[in-house]
């Protein structure tokens, strides 16, 4: 078990298209690191970096500190598990498992001691001598971690392992997956478009995306406090609303105008909002951090607007409600009954909204620590 530095590293392909530029990133001891993005955003290109598949352009790798920039993936002690697992169909369980080892040419006797282990723990020991295509796609995937596993990597990389099992057995085998990793203790580095996969696994997140890290930090900073506007709206489902506002101040202090009504800028922003002088700010806030208020006539902190439409979803409803233009999502009860264009108030929860600079899309916060 390593701990894994990229140092500014930079792919690009001979096509001249730029994999990843400038990625910085540390993956420590013993921690489960989502890579995050949606496709083509650079997140699998870093993972072949640092399983030496893909060389980098520039920059170094590290484990620990050694330099394995230019080691082949054979001597980095890795294991690696595809999207597709990648199966050998022509031998049974036993033998795919055993596979890595036969490579390294142990002894026999000492590589069954390792499979057996190996697929007990996985709970695939009664299907060693069946094939891979007389398993179920969760039983396959098994045995491809095993198969990484087996050979007791200092790294484990995983490519969106989970993309081709169904939803449900999905949500069953991501927190299979979380207790082995926590077990063994390895360095893991897991690659995924999935964003709830990402906040239901990882210790830490890096968002990706143009081949660049957004953002790095724990579930819940990257889900609360988006550095940007694309992790904000990334994250989520649904997603983080956005509205642009205008800045105004008055003697009890600033406000920003919604919809031509006014919502006060939070406290801990007001300093930030000053320093960086801006006139507009985008308003970010989460659908479950907003009420919708029916028949509401004092408006307060909320922003009068009408139903657009109402999104039954099982045990609680999605309302899109229109604020002059501004299509914003609400989660709420289901006991709150709510017809297409009536009237109503949305009261986002001001201690848990997020200002962002329009002109960089970046939040107010990330804006002012790049300045000091």
């Amino acid at each position: 078990m390593v701990v894994v530095r990229l140092v500014n590293v930079t792919k690009i392909f001979k096509t001249g298209v730029v994999g990843v530029k400038d990625i910085n990133l540390t993956v420590n001891h013993k921690e489960f690191m989502a890579l995050l993005g949606p496709s083509g955003s650079g997140k699998s290109t870093t993972l072949y970096l640092i399983a030496g598949i893909y060389k980098p352009s520039s920059g170094k790798i590290f484990f620990d500190d050694r330099d394995v920039t230019n080691l082949p993936p054979k001597d980095r002690n890795i294991g690696l598990v595809f999207q597709n697992w990648a199966l050998y169909p022509h031998m049974r369980v036993y033998d795919n498992i055993a596979f890595p080892l036969r490579i390294k040419k142990l002894p026999e006797n000492e590589i069954r001691k390792k499979v057996l282990e190996t697929a007990k723990m996985l709970r695939i020991d009664k299907f060693l001598n069946r094939y891979p295509w007389q398993l179920s796609g969760g039983q396959q995937q098994r045995v491809a971690i095993a198969r990484a596993l087996v050979k007791e990597p200092d790294v484990l990389l995983l490519d969106e392992p989970l993309s081709n099992l169904d939803a449900q057995l999905r949500i069953s085998v991501r927190a299979e997956l979380k207790r082995l990793q926590k077990r063994l203790g390895i360095t893991t580095i897991y690659v995924t478009h999935d964003q709830a996969e990402a906040l239901a696994m990882a210790d830490r997140i890096a968002v990706i995306n143009n081949g660049r890290i957004i953002q790095i930090g724990t579930p819940e900073q990257v889900y609360s406090k988006p550095a940007t506007i694309f992790v904000g709206g990334f994250l989520g489902n649904p997603p983080m609303n956005f509205v642009e506002a205008e800045i105004t101040e008055e003697k009890q202090g600033l406000y920003m105008l919604l919809s031509g009504q006014k919502l006060t800028v939070p406290k801990h922003y007001e300093p930030l909002v000053r320093k960086a002088g801006l006139r507009k700010v985008v308003v970010g806030f989460r659908p479950e951090d907003t009420a919708v208020i029916p028949e509401c006539r004092e408006t307060g902190e909320c922003i009068k607007g009408r139903v657009y439409a109402v999104e039954p979803m099982g045990r609680e409803y999605i309302v899109v409600v229109d604020l002059g233009g501004d299509l914003v999502k609400a989660i709420v009860p289901r006991s709150l009954v709510l017809i297409e264009d009536q009237e109503v108030c949305v009261c986002p929860s001001l201690e848990k909204l997020v200002l962002f600079d329009p002109k960089t899309e970046k939040s107010l916060e990330t804006l002012y620590a790049e300045k000091t």
